[in-house]
């Protein structure tokens, strides 16, 4: 089981998506994909796979799970791994790039 960290800006949509009744029903998938990535990052219906666009603060390798698919503006959750811990870092949670 990985613990989850967030960034300020992945904490500031997540708390923006609970807190607002429109969202409710992408704030339960987002919440549900970050409940499926503690337990396996590698689990088949978050799709991950590695971000090349974009880096860790140290160059670490970012990934990219799904939270919603065959939706209009589905959203991602672009997370890495912390070096030397079971931890992964939430870098943010967005609609598809």
């Amino acid at each position: 089981m990985f613990q989850i960290q967030w960034t300020d800006e992945a904490k500031a949509v997540y708390s923006s998506l609970r807190s607002n009744p429109a969202e409710k029903a992408r704030y339960k998938v987002v919440k549900k994909t970050l409940t499926l990535l503690a337990g396996n990052p590698r689990h088949p219906s978050l799709r991950t796979h590695q971000f090349y666009s974009l880096e860790g603060p140290n160059g670490e390798k970012v990934f990219e799970a799904y939270a919603q698919q065959r939706t209009p503006a589905a959203y991602r959750i672009f997370w890495y791994y912390e070096p030397e811990k079971n931890t992964i870092i939430v870098l943010t949670i967005t609609s598809h790039p």
